[in-house]
């Protein structure tokens, strides 16, 4: 049995509607096993989630509250600025910055390959395509911060040329391989620009080489192929400059690029560009909780909330509890106690518009609130904000606004990490119809391993939808 994911970075359901004229691969999967709409997780961006496909696990628990993060505790980043950005270089850091208890896919499956994946541990050398090399680190640089998207789309014919030679010549067990095209051409020119549909045609491609090879070998029957992304994007008509916000409340800021400063009292970390995590008190070792933060900095929690940007802020109390706040629907706590998670809703208050309190497993409140505004986000706030590396405040856009208003190459035409359901609703095409229908992303590690015979791990964020 052979399993290949392959992920088309920031590919929305809708890009897989329609009659499919130009994509006849992707309509002839999506006809044969369907079309599936699942959840991706908080925050929706690169890296952070693809710890659900290549781990099983939402990403915060373990070590990756986002595509930048301040360390309060000093125990992964070092002097000057005790900060991470995946963006660059560090993205070579996630392995280590992972839970060692949380295994990868590749060391429960040591014969995988993997293609432009962000995780890596226990991946052979042998078995990594598109790995940061000095090279590579250059040319990504260059096609970066040149702005040109459509360089992205070179990188992608490569790994496809690549991959469809490794899944012939080695037939590994598993096979993972990330294509950035759709998501680096949506930023640059929106997500219903020309050049993200040729990005998927990359996509289709691959699926019919890799198809057509294992039907002439005869291995297609034993194969399981599925295309998912990682998150969805959403049109941004304005940029909020959310670190400038927060030093002209009078706070000594720090944000990428610049995250290191002279006794700064407070970190801006933003990702994807519509998600960020906002630390204060950094001279606390460990995350003080809004109780005891109140007092200081509720004039601030009130500004940010005022502001057009933010649609959504949360305050975390404790590791089991957090505040949701909205400037125009009031307040909410997200609990959770062992396996169950509850919404109850505050002073007449609906943050997320659920219209009702909400009590269950993670999968019936899952289920309650699929067709929301915001699907599956009792969860994802309840596990974010009890990771020890999340912010004091978690900050997530208002559909049409992104946080950062300096510093990118390109404006972004289009942006994620929210919890909006245009951010989080991701598409699934399976090569055959699953036994039920799947939730989350995180699934996909569970049915790899089903698929494969190996046991799975204590701890899963996902289950088999085999």
């Amino acid at each position: 049995m052979t399993v290949v994911v392959l992920v088309a970075d920031g590919a929305r359901p809708d890009a897989f509607a329609g009659e499919l004229k130009d994509l006849p691969a992707l309509r002839r999967l999506r006809d044969e096993g369907g079309l599936h709409e699942v959840t991706s997780v908080f925050p929706s961006v690169t890296g952070p989630a693809y710890t659900p496909f290549l781990m099983g696990r939402f990403p915060g628990p373990i070590g990756i509250p986002g595509l930048r993060w301040y360390d309060r505790a000093r125990t992964a980043c070092g002097w000057p600025d005790h900060a991470r950005s995946y963006v660059g270089y560090e993205m070579g850091r996630i392995d280590g910055d992972l839970d060692p208890a949380a295994p990868t896919i590749f060391e429960k499956v040591p014969h995988s390959v993997a293609a432009m994946s962000a995780v890596t541990r226990g991946l052979a050398p042998a078995g990594r395509i598109g790995g940061l090399t000095l090279r590579s680190a250059l040319r990504a640089a260059i096609t970066h911060f040149r702005g040109r998207a459509e360089r992205w789309l070179d990188v992608d014919r490569e790994v496809r040329d690549e991959i469809v030679r490794r899944m012939r010549d080695e037939r590994p067990d598993y096979l993972f391989a990330a294509l950035t095209g759709v998501d680096k051409a949506s930023h640059a020119r929106g997500h219903s620009d020309a050049l993200v549909r040729e990005a998927l045609v990359i996509v289709d491609e691959t699926v019919a080489r890799v198809r057509e090879d294992a039907e002439r070998g005869g291995w297609w029957d034993d194969t399981h192929l599925w295309v998912v992304s990682d998150h969805g994007h959403s049109d941004v008509h304005t940029h909020d400059d959310l670190a400038g916000a927060v030093a002209v409340a009078g706070h000594r800021t720090v944000a990428h690029p610049w995250s290191a400063g002279i006794a700064p009292d407070a970190a801006v970390m933003v990702s994807g560009n519509a998600m960020a995590h906002l630390y204060v008190e950094l001279g606390e070792r460990r995350r003080p909780g809004w109780p005891r933060l109140d007092p200081r900095w509720s004039a601030l929690a009130d500004a940010l909330l005022a502001r057009a940007s933010v649609d959504l802020l949360l305050l975390p109390h404790s590791p089991d509890r957090c505040e949701v706040r909205s400037a125009a629907r009031g307040r909410a706590m997200v609990e959770r106690d062992g396996s169950r998670f509850s919404y109850r809703r505050l002073d007449g208050g609906d943050p997320l518009c659920y219209r009702a309190d909400l009590h269950g497993t993670a999968n019936e409140v899952y289920d309650a609130t699929r067709a929301g505004d915001y699907p599956d986000a009792v969860v994802q706030i309840a596990t974010l904000a009890g990771s020890s590396r999340a912010g004091d405040f978690i900050l997530s856009a208002a559909p049409g606004f992104d946080f950062r208003h300096r510093y990118e190459p390109i404006p972004h035409r289009s942006a994620h990490g929210a919890l909006h359901r245009d951010h989080m609703l991701v598409p699934l095409l399976t090569n055959r119809p699953p036994a039920r229908s799947p939730r989350r992303t995180t699934d996909l590690f569970a049915s790899a391993l089903a698929a494969l015979g190996i046991p799975a791990p204590a701890t899963m964020d996902g289950e088999s939808f085999l």
